[in-house]
């Protein structure tokens, strides 16, 4: 739809499940579904994703989605950029919302069944460009990660508003 040297917007709708793994080394994504249901696989494990959900997908994540009815999504690219949160300031930690509400992907059930051994391709954007490399088996088999790079997901009505009854908040504050 829109893009400039910072950032690429895309509107995606999808019917059925991804039928390919996907790596974008040019940026962080944000996924917002907008309708629909489904399942992320990606490097880090599951995750169950649903309409009013955010995802951010760090820089060069191997994913995939399965969806279990249709969706629409929009995708913001942070090209050549990565996506942080902002200082809160006075605000502290906890404001706009609470850091124990974000999400992550866990190696579970869902994960472990859909490990095989037939042929995946993965197609990886850098540069502006798609190139594909074909895996004998799904690549997406890990047994563990540590660390605090990994994709995260928070719905919007996990988001509370900044209010105040007796003092005006000016827009930064938001």
């Amino acid at each position: 739809l829109l893009h400039n040297a910072h950032c690429r917007v895309r509107l995606w709708e999808m019917s059925e499940p991804m039928d390919q793994l996907v790596r974008n080394a040019d940026g962080d994504e944000l996924l917002f579904i907008h309708a629909g249901a489904g399942h992320l696989f990606c490097d880090y494990g599951h995750l169950e994703i649903g309409e009013g959900d955010y995802i951010v997908l760090p820089r060069s994540t191997m994913w995939r989605l399965e969806s279990a009815e249709p969706m629409r999504m929009l995708l913001i690219e942070a090209t050549n950029s990565a996506y942080r949160l902002p200082d809160k300031g006075l605000l502290g930690p906890h404001a706009i919302f609470d850091p124990a509400m974000l999400d992550h992907p866990q190696i579970d059930d869902a994960f472990r069944e859909q490990q095989d051994e037939s042929e995946w391709e993965v197609q990886v954007k850098r540069g502006d460009e798609i190139t594909s490399i074909i895996y004998p088996f799904n690549p997406l088999d890990a047994v563990g990660w540590h660390g605090d790079l990994m994709p995260v997901r928070i719905n919007w009505r996990d988001i509370r508003p900044l209010m105040s009854h007796r003092y005006h908040l000016p827009p930064s504050a938001h």
